[in-house]
Formats: structure tokens, sequence, C-alpha cells
């Protein structure tokens, strides 16, 4: 079932037209890399120290988001779609918007993904499962102020983490076999499946200014200044992102979101797991 599953992701990805950017053949995103976790991993409890305790579990999210028709969810199941190296090398050159690619990928790339959670969503209904996607739950919804800043009450990256796919960087991202440059998804279901390993030390090991205290390099990429060798300010990064870029380029290219994406291009992460100095993994 598990090989089953994955197939019909990657046939999703590579061969549904909505994946195709508009006019075009060309596809948002190439092969994609797929993990699970067992709804009931530790990490999702402790998700509530790390992140805050409006941080949902799995059962949680079922169970309030469908208190008439609650069920136990097994298996967390999440993807990496990663960004084509055509649309990653157009952002490459830019230095203060994103390119017209990129903010397509966000735009109806996200869109699509959405499209592949719901047709996930289906397949598993169709062979007798239950299953939901986090982002398209009731209970799911943004926390503008809580101690870790703006957040949510599910995170697609962490749950990528509990399923094997990648570790944090510095720019609060995911870095993961393919690369900081992406976009996530996951569903949730009671189909029984084995865990994927996390083939990490630690859950900043695939950073190398975290591995190594070197690189640094999202650090001169964005132009807002909202990263340093302290971290990530969420709120400097929001405020450009969803505010000054749509405005300055989002009727010229057609999208309402835009993302930005600069700190994931013309990195050192930004196709691979980086090596440094002490290769990792080995």
């Amino acid at each position: 079932m598990e090989q089953a599953l994955c197939e019909e992701v990657c046939r999703f990805v590579s061969e549904d037209q909505a994946g195709q950017f508009p006019g075009s053949k060309a596809r948002y995103f190439d092969t994609p890399l797929i993990g699970f976790a067992s709804a009931t991993d530790a990490l999702f409890t402790e998700y509530k120290s790390v992140i805050g305790e409006f941080h949902l579990t799995p059962r949680e999210l079922i169970s309030i988001s469908s208190p008439e028709d609650s069920w136990q969810p097994a298996t967390v199941i999440s993807w990496v779609l990663p960004i084509t190296s055509t649309t990653r090398a157009s952002n490459r050159s830019e230095t203060v918007y994103p390119s017209r690619q990129w903010a397509e990928t966000r735009n109806f790339g996200e869109q699509f993904n959405t499209a592949l959670r719901r047709h996930m969503i289906s397949w598993l209904t169709a062979k007798g499962y239950r299953a939901a996607a986090p982002q398209l739950m009731p209970a799911w919804r943004e926390i503008g102020e809580s101690p870790v800043g703006i957040a949510s009450t599910w995170s697609e990256r962490h749950a990528a983490y509990a399923c094997g796919l990648g570790t944090f960087s510095l720019n609060d991202a995911l870095i993961t076999p393919k690369g900081i440059a992406h976009r996530l998804g996951c569903v949730i279901t009671d189909l029984a499946l084995e865990p994927s390993a996390r083939p990490y030390p630690g859950h900043r090991a695939n950073c190398l200014y975290y591995r190594e205290g070197t690189c640094g390099a999202c650090i001169g990429r964005c132009p807002v200044g909202a990263l340093s060798r302290e971290g990530h300010n969420k709120s400097a990064c929001r405020s450009y992102v969803y505010g000054a870029v749509p405005e300055a380029v989002g009727v010229r290219y057609g999208v309402t979101a835009t993302g930005c994406g600069l700190c994931q291009t013309k990195v050192p992460c930004e196709e691979k797991i980086p090596a440094g100095k002490s290769p990792y993994p080995a």
C-alpha cells in the first residue's frame, strides 16, 4: 500500500494539468519526496512545548474538526514538492522581488498543492480509509502572536520533520535531500503505514550555520534584513512577503500570493543538503 500511495502522489504531480504553468507544459515541481510518521509519535505532543500549546496533535485535529464523526488517525503522510531548476534559476538572479516563475509557483503551485491534498484524500477514501488534510480542516487557524512569533495550529514543516524529510535552517525553512526550495503538504489517515526513519542527529543538522558555524548565505539574500545570525524575524519577513512584494509585482505577474524565496535560492542548500567541511550525511 505504501508503494501504491507514493506512486499515486508522484503520478499526480507529474501528470495533472493543474501542475503546469499557465499556457505552458512546464511544471511547477519535480518528483516529490514522501515520508510517514505515526500519528501518535511523541513529537506531535512535544510540538506543544516547542511551538505552543495551541499546536494540535493529529488526534486533536480530527476530534476538534469532526466532533460528530471522530475517527482515530494512524499515520501522517507528508510530501516535499521540489521547485524546478528553471524556476530556481530565475529567482537566483533576483535581489529585491521574486521572479515571475517563482511567484506563479507560489500562487498557482500552492493551489495545485491543495488539489493534491484533496486528491489524496479522495484516493484514500476510495480504498476504504479515512483521511483529512490539516490545512483544510476547521481546526486549522493562524496564530498572530505567540512565543515563537506568527504560527498556526498545524505546521507542515514540523510534520515533514517528523516524517524524516528534512531539518530546519537559519531562515526557519526545511532543508531536505532536494534542498530548501519547495512546497510542503500532508494528509492524516487511519491507514497504518511504517514510519519513515529520521536520518539526522538533530533538528538543525542539515544547515551549515548550525552544524559548523559557517555559511549564513541566506542572511545576505534577504532584501529587508529579516535574517541575521540570531535567526528569523518573522514579522519583518511577513510584512515584506505579504505586503510590499504583492503590492509591487502582484498585478504585473497576475497573482495574489507572490512569495519571495530569495533566501531559498543562490544558497548552498538550494537543491541539496550541503556537504560542508564535515560531509553530512556520511
